[in-house]
């Protein structure tokens, strides 16, 4: 294949253009703001479980307090309907009164069993009333980092994705003064190697794998065309030749 020097030339800027292109994907990929949220978020979402499961235990807590409330009001009510016909005199008979009064007595112990398992319970929805409003705090807390971070992180995005655009931009226009045959040549090799297609040779040394020419290749090198596209004998990337070339 042959395409003019300054052809072979532009296909470095084009291949500048790339890997400065391949760059900013790292770049967009590696921001520290990725791991940041990966972070926050499975906090948050461990946090937001246990403030569901905080809540559901507060609202069960809220039914055992309403129902042990309505026992002791029924016990109450009891015992007062039980002290209206003691009062009343109603009741005659001693084993009747002695029967009466020993019910009293014992709605009067079962009111007071009931009433302090309505303070145990009602203890108990305090301190899970704490641990939801503390849950809720954190979670809140949590949320207001995870809102930094999401608009750092799309900060950052925009501004890399601002300069994707003028560099791909740029690269169109480069690489529409290349030789279509070239630029075939060159995507191809870039798939296969990596990301670079062209290189420099720069010293002896191609500037794709680093390594220096054998004298036998150089010399092939130097005897080519200036019009001749070369390759690289050690990783077959076309080889632009400069007047750093070292030939």
């Amino acid at each position: 294949m042959n395409a003019a020097s300054a052809d072979q030339i532009r296909l470095l800027d084009v291949q500048a253009l790339d890997l400065r292109l391949t760059q900013l994907a790292h770049k967009r990929r590696s921001l520290p703001e990725h791991a940041e949220l990966d972070t926050l978020n499975a906090d948050l979402a461990q946090l937001r479980d246990l403030l569901v499961a905080a809540q559901t235990e507060e609202s069960d807590t809220a039914r055992e307090q309403t129902k042990a409330e309505q026992d002791v009001d029924q016990v109450r009510q009891r015992a007062a309907r039980d002290q209206h016909r003691l009062d009343s005199g109603a009741v005659t008979s001693p084993k009747d009164l002695e029967n009466l009064q020993h019910e009293i007595a014992s709605l009067a112990k079962r009111q007071g069993d009931l009433e302090d398992i309505v303070l145990e319970v009602m203890e108990r929805r305090e301190s899970v009333q704490e641990r939801v409003g503390e849950l809720t705090e954190r979670v809140g807390s949590v949320e207001a980092k995870v809102s930094d971070a999401t608009g750092r992180r799309d900060a950052a995005q925009q501004e890399i994705d601002g300069e994707v655009a003028a560099v791909t931009k740029e690269r169109e226009v480069v690489a529409a003064a290349v030789p279509a045959d070239l630029m075939k040549l060159y995507e191809k090799l870039r798939g296969q190697q990596g990301g670079v297609g062209a290189a420099r040779l720069y010293q002896r040394r191609c500037e794709g794998c680093r390594q220096e020419l054998a004298i036998t290749e150089l010399n092939e090198v130097r005897a080519a065309a200036p019009d001749e596209v070369v390759r690289c004998e050690n990783c077959r990337r076309i080889l632009v030749r400069t007047p750093e070339s070292g030939l």
